[in-house]
Order: structure tokens, then sequence, then C-alpha cells
């Protein structure tokens, strides 16, 4: 028969020490096994160091002249086509200005070749030429009346020769004004050559060449954002002289942001594009980051002396890139950052290969 116990029997606290030790046992046994699984969870992943990199933009003018306005500051958020700085542009009116009369000449000049000659510029010219024949028959009739007198008196002395060479002089001179005549009115009745009216068309072209050069450095002395960021740093003021050699603003742009990184020889073979990552800095490292593997080296270098690691500086890594949504502006150029990535066992590596 079995003994029994109650709360007087003197192996009752026995029974109950032994059931605590059990329960505090299990209790130790399941926050071993927990601290087990997150360390061999944290064993897997590899963690890197590296900065937060950031593409940056130089901002200068294409042209030479006085700035007259900076209208942003360090630190302010500009928008793709805002108007940060402009420059004087009063010469540059005045050249458009005077371009645009020389157009509007040209193009008066060309019209006038195409139209060609006026009905009263034909019957002007055709007036002429009929004055210039009258003027040809009548001296060709004096000459003829000459002749006739000098005939008729024998080679007497009642016309000289001298007389004579003047009338046929005369004649000549009438003629030829006369063809002259007639030649300009079929020039005017024909009209301007081809040759003529495309080399107007050429001049007018290149007129407005020159205008549109001048209007597109007008559009120019306005300095815009190429796209959203960051102004980093303002390197002008008004009343400075602006030039392609001097930048005006250095702007960082807020997206795409990444981790410049880098991993050594053995563990290259864990990593891939497009694995994910989470990425800490010093000031929210309760905080992670999602990102993504986007760039692997293919060249090996010497570790950067800006990268902390606990291996020699000298060993040979490789530049990794992982890029990284910040909507929340906290990751800032050349801020030091953590980089660890989730690295699967050698079975799973295998099985989503085959």
């Amino acid at each position: 028969m079995l003994p029994t116990f109650n709360e007087h029997s003197p192996a009752f606290p026995m029974r109950k020490k032994l059931i605590i030790a059990i329960v505090v046992s299990l209790l130790a046994g399941a926050a071993f096994w927990k601290f087990f699984a997150a360390s061999s969870k944290r064993d897997n992943d590899l963690v890197l160091y590296g900065n937060v990199d950031i593409r940056q933009i130089s901002l200068a003018f294409t042209q030479s002249e006085r700035v007259t306005r900076m209208d942003v500051e360090e630190g302010d958020l500009v928008k793709v086509g805002q108007v940060l700085a402009a420059l004087d542009t009063r010469a540059l009116n005045l050249q458009i200005a005077k371009v645009q009369a020389q157009v509007d000449a040209q193009e008066q000049a060309l019209l006038r070749l195409h139209n060609g000659s006026r009905p009263e510029e034909i019957a002007q010219a055709r007036a002429q030429t009929e004055s210039a024949r009258a003027q040809a028959d009548l001296a060709g009739l004096q000459l003829q009346r000459l002749r006739g007198i000098r005939a008729a008196a024998g080679g007497g002395r009642a016309i000289s020769q001298q007389e004579l060479d003047d009338a046929d002089s005369q004649a000549r001179v009438t003629r030829a004004q006369w063809e002259d005549r007639r030649k300009a009115l079929r020039l005017a009745e024909i009209g301007p050559r081809p040759e003529d009216i495309a080399q107007a068309e050429s001049q007018l072209q290149a007129a407005h060449a020159d205008l549109e050069l001048l209007r597109h450095y007008l559009s120019e002395a306005e300095l815009k954002a190429p796209q959203d960021a960051t102004v980093r740093a303002r390197l002008l003021e008004p009343g400075d002289m602006a030039s392609p050699q001097r930048p005006a603003y250095t702007l960082a742009i807020t997206d795409p942001k990444w981790i410049r990184a880098y991993v050594n020889g053995p563990d290259l073979g864990r990593i891939r594009p497009g694995m994910p990552a989470r990425v800490t800095t010093d000031s929210h490292p309760d905080q992670p980051i999602g990102g993504q593997i986007g760039y692997i080296s293919s060249v090996a270098e010497f570790t950067p002396k800006t990268v902390q690691t606990e291996d020699l500086r000298t060993r040979l890594v490789y530049e990794i890139r992982v890029w990284v949504r910040d909507p929340d502006n906290r990751l800032r150029l050349g801020m030091p950052a953590t980089v660890r990535i989730a690295i699967q066992d050698s079975a799973d590596t295998a099985g989503a290969r085959q």
C-alpha cells in the first residue's frame, strides 16, 4: 500500500521543493533556448560597416554676368524646376532687341525678293526703254542727214569730218543706252534670281538662329533645380560675378541614398544583388531602415581608412552598395552606418540555387 502525504506529513515540504525546482528548470531551459535561437540568428547575419553616400550636384551658370538674386539657403528643400538664383539680363535684352530688328529687316528683304518687281517699276523701266529708243532713232536720223548733206556737197566743206564723227559717236552711244534699258526691262519682268532668294533665306535663318541662341542664354540666366534635392552649400552672393567655372550651389539629392560598405573575400560568395539588408545608425540603433544590395564590385581593393572593422585594414575587400529608402530623411552624407544582411545556411542556399 502506497504512502500518503498531507500538509502535516514530514515528506510534504520535500515534494513542494521538488515541484518548484522542476518549474524553475523548465523556465530556465525555455529562456536558454530563446537566447540560443536569437544568438544563432544573429550569427547568421553578416555585419558590415560603412558610410551613407548621396549623389551631389554642383550648379553653375553657363555665362559670365553679375548675380542679382540668390533665393535659397543651406538646408532648404528645393523642387525640380524651382528658380534658385538669377543674373543681370539688361545687356542680354538689348542684344535680343538688336537681333530682333535684324530679323525683321531680313524678313522684309526676302519678302521683296519673293514678290519680284512691282507693276509700277516694270512700267517705269518700259518708259525709260522707249525714251532711250527714241533718242537712238533721233541720233541715227541726225547721222543720216549729215551724211546726205556731205554727199550732196560733193565732198565740199559744208559738213566737216569732225561733225560727221561726232554724230556717228552720238548715234552709237544712244543705241547702247537703248540696249541697256531693254535689258533692264527684261530683268524687271523676270524678277530676282533663285540664288538671290536662297541667299536671303539663309541669311534670315542665321538671324533667327542668333535670336534663339540669345533667348536660350536669357532662359539660362535663371538657375533652376534639376531635381528634388537639399541645398548643401551656397557659394555665391548677389553682386558676385558668376562664371561656368564657379558653382553657385551644391545640392544633395535626397533620393536615392545608399550605404557604401566593404565585404571581405570569404564572405563575398554569401551575398548577391537583391538580398535584403537592415541599416542602423548610432543615432537610431533601435530603428533599422530596410534596404537591399544593389551593387557588388568585381574588383578587389584595400580596405579604406574610413571603414571601422576588427580586421586588419590591409586585407583586400570588395565594395558593395546597399540601397535604402529614407522617407524620414534620417541619413546624412558621410554618416557611419551598420549593415546587417541575413545569410541563409548552406543547405538553404543550395536548395534555393537548385
